[in-house]
């Protein structure tokens, strides 16, 4: 059993158990809610801090699936078929900016 004192200002220590357990960080919030039959629950609010290495990276294949899909008319509008196109987009880019830094450092 985990206890903790409230402050004057309402405010408490998470036992070290407890942010241990729910895996609390520095700046996490925690957020308490109460249940039909008035047990209060605690749970980290970063659903991610909670999950494995796999489950993570599925959310992020996930989503970086959804952000494809909603970008294909903005792609091909920029003449963006294939990881060859990003590449050879980013080498220009990259090369103008090269361009402009040398100008910019040449005249120092």
């Amino acid at each position: 059993m985990n206890v903790a004192r409230v402050s004057a200002n309402g405010q408490i220590t998470v036992p070290v158990e407890i942010r241990r357990a729910l895996r609390l960080k520095q700046g996490d919030k925690v957020l308490f809610f109460r249940k039909d039959n008035g047990e209060i629950v605690v749970s980290n609010t970063s659903s991610v801090a909670l999950l494995d290495n796999e489950n993570k990276a599925n959310i992020l294949n996930a989503a970086i699936e959804r952000f494809s899909k909603a970008m294909e008319s903005e792609w091909e509008k920029a003449g963006i078929y294939s990881e060859d196109d990003v590449l050879l987009l980013a080498a220009e880019a990259r090369k103008k900016y090269m361009a402009k830094y040398r100008a910019r450092n040449s005249n120092v």
